[in-house]
């Protein structure tokens, strides 16, 4: 058997790619890092041109827990010669392509990173108490096992279709793919985009910049009542803080369920910016005798059939604020209708170590471990159900990285912030003192 490492990580997202970058200079941590895709590439079916982050470049890999780590956004805009052209330019949120660059300047200088190694399975050796992961190296077919004690899984958020589309035939595509069918869709006579969040509003907006080129008829339905804009706001900002996260853990499940539905907006808003510039395009359209298109909002879409010999595709929606049904027709559709986390295939045989909910979602521990003993397996962008809006945010990777090291190493290597929020998310401990009412 080789040398066990201290841990692997599956999966190289911006998040596991963080941890990467913070364990590098840690010695006293061996860890391995596994992907299948041959390089990093981050959601490269949306990298337009001039989309950016929703978050400040600080939310980058290193920053928020090691500001003088070498693989900070700041020392990669340094070494490829560009930080004064980005100091000019004034602008806190990098291009998307531009962070998307980076992280692969990050992951190529990371001795710990292996690429093209599809994790097939994990099992856990009793005797050894070992994880065993079994690989096959995409580019040579050799299979591996690499051996660790304990596991941190960040294999992503696959695109989420829903029921009514899945299995329907045709040409319809998730807009994780709309880079690479953009032109064969603008070739279309109709489009219509579905979703509510800041995907469905890129793709909505880079279409309507060549509705007057192309000529095609562009809808966007959305089940919201409106196209909410993401709160960014300084206090609500002190939500994505160690203390909301305490207070949300602590919550039971079903509140924190109702709370995740009602605080989409708070992490799956559109950018403010976007919005007004979409508006704007739209009444410069209409100045020069208006367009083709229509946004739809309070409509859910039901069902879909999909006509082969037209290429047509047949929308019953339902506005429910109304009511009312109606059909839509269109040749071109576009689901931005996001992503869901599914627990690995691979994980099947070690689905005994793992704690469960009642929804058989991870039962995750504030520390992001899933297994039994709480010191074991952890996991990156798959505890929205228990820890919060947060979960996916740049902005709280670092901090969650932090955490993982510390119980990886067991004692704190990067300071984990506690308190940083000005407001109080739970009520008064019976120690605190009461909020009473002046005298009369």
């Amino acid at each position: 058997m080789t040398p066990a490492h201290d841990f692997i990580a599956i999966g190289l997202g911006p998040f596991n790619l963080g941890l990467a970058a913070l364990t590098e200079p840690i010695d006293e941590l061996d860890g391995l890092f596994l992907e299948s895709k041959p390089d990093f590439d981050w959601h490269p079916g949306m990298l337009l041109e001039h989309s950016t982050l929703q978050v400040p470049f600080l939310a980058d890999l290193v920053t928020m827990a090691d500001p003088t780590s070498p693989y900070s956004f700041l020392n990669y805009l340094k070494q490829s010669g560009r930080i004064y052209p980005f100091y000019i330019r004034e602008s806190f949120y990098p291009l998307r392509n531009e962070f998307n660059d980076y992280c692969r300047w990050a992951a190529h200088q990371l001795s710990t990173v292996r690429f093209g190694q599809q994790v097939t399975e994990v099992r856990y050796l009793e005797q050894d108490a070992l994880y065993a992961v079994h690989t096959l190296e995409s580019a040579t077919g050799e299979r591996r096992v690499h051996h660790a004690r304990r596991l941190v899984l960040g294999t992503g958020t696959p695109p989420h279709l829903p029921d009514s589309c899945r299995g329907l035939g045709g040409d319809l595509l998730h807009n994780s793919d709309y880079l690479e069918h953009r032109e064969a869709l603008q070739a279309k006579s109709s489009i219509t985009v579905v979703g509510s969040g800041q995907s469905a509003a890129e793709v909505y907006h880079d279409l309507l910049q060549d509705i007057s080129v192309h000529g095609y008829h562009l809808n966007w339905v959305t089940r919201s009542p409106r196209f909410f804009p993401l709160e960014y706001t300084k206090l609500t900002l002190e939500m994505t803080s160690p203390e909301y996260v305490d207070y949300f853990h602590s919550l039971p499940p079903r509140t924190r369920d109702r709370l995740n539905a009602e605080q989409k907006h708070l992490y799956k808003g559109i950018d403010a910016a976007l919005i007004n510039d979409i508006f704007d395009l739209l009444y410069t359209h209409e100045r020069r005798g208006g367009c083709p298109t229509r946004l739809l909002t309070n409509t859910a879409l039901d069902s879909a059939e999909h006509d082969p010999a037209t290429g047509t595709y047949t929308l019953r929606l339902h506005q429910h604020e109304q009511e009312r049904d109606f059909t839509l027709d269109t040749e071109g559709l576009v689901l931005a209708t996001g992503y869901r986390y599914e627990v690995p295939a691979f994980l099947s045989p070690v689905a005994d170590r793992i704690r469960w909910d009642d929804a058989q979602r991870y039962d995750v521990a504030r520390n992001y471990s899933i297994d039994h003993a709480g010191e074991e397996i952890f996991v990156q962008n798959a505890e929205l159900h228990t820890h919060g809006f947060v979960t996916p945010d740049l902005g709280m990777a670092a901090y969650r990285n932090s955490c993982i090291i510390r119980e990886l190493l067991g004692r704190e290597h990067y300071p984990v912030e506690r308190s940083i929020a000005f407001q109080e998310f739970a009520a008064p401990q019976a120690a605190d003192h009461p909020l009473e009412a002046s005298p009369a």
